[in-house]
């Protein structure tokens, strides 16, 4: 399925894939700006049933790497640059083994390689969220304006579903060869964790702690986030 897209800039192709329950257009806003001025073509995805791209949600990332591999050859993108945020950051990871020769480097943030000892705790708390979430009528208005003809809370229920994180794949990249950055916020002990398992994992995999931000460290300090992302890439 070719995944309804946001275009700026000319230049290298950059995918930027954003979390759950946002949008291409509504995510790495500053960072589109930042990189579409410096020689970069920036593609924001709306994944399968957020925004405007529809899609059935079982099997999900498997369903999305067929799609974003469907979305650039559409584009006639041979190979790029791609980073993902949480459902976004499983999705380029996984997108990045299945097709390493399309990928030029990898970025990914908010990703877990291996089962948390409180997994059931935090699952518990994203559907008691989630709840929260529905009873909010302001943003409710505004996922319904964001999300169009999708059921957005119906993809979001699905995330909380028992097996719905691709541990296996997440947590095999020790034959992962792209160059690639794992970016977390200091504030999200977890993931800070999990950045130190990935360099044990597989020593070619970079690792940087942004501080002062959490879980959505490119939206929390987004200066800081596309400079070390625009570092990254120079370096390859």
């Amino acid at each position: 399925m070719i995944l309804n897209t946001h275009i700026t800039g000319d230049g290298e192709p950059l995918i930027l894939i954003h979390s759950g329950g946002m949008t291409g257009l509504t995510e790495y806003q500053e960072q589109s700006e930042y990189f579409s001025v410096r020689n970069f073509k920036v593609i924001r995805p709306d994944l399968r049933g957020h925004g405007k791209s529809p899609g059935e949600l079982d099997h999900y990332f498997n369903r999305c790497v067929q799609d974003l591999s469907d979305t650039l050859e559409s584009l006639n993108v041979e190979q790029c640059h791609i980073a993902g945020v949480s459902i976004g950051g499983i999705a380029a990871l996984m997108f990045a083994k299945a097709h390493p020769g399309k990928v030029k480097s990898l970025s990914f943030s908010g990703v877990l390689p291996s089962v948390p000892v409180n997994w059931t705790e935090l699952s518990n708390e994203e559907a008691a969220s989630y709840d929260q979430l529905f009873d909010n009528q302001e943003a409710v208005t505004f996922l319904n304006d964001i999300h169009g003809d999708n059921d957005w809370k119906a993809t979001l229920q699905s995330f909380t579903a028992e097996d719905f994180y691709p541990f296996d794949e997440t947590g095999d990249v020790s034959s992962l060869k792209t160059p690639t950055l794992c970016v977390v916020g200091d504030q999200q002990e977890l993931e800070v964790s999990a950045a130190l398992t990935y360099k044990q994992l597989n020593q070619n995999i970079n690792i940087s702690v942004i501080p002062f931000s959490g879980h959505l460290v490119h939206r929390e300090q987004p200066d800081l986030y596309s400079e070390v992302l625009h570092t990254f890439i120079k370096n390859i």
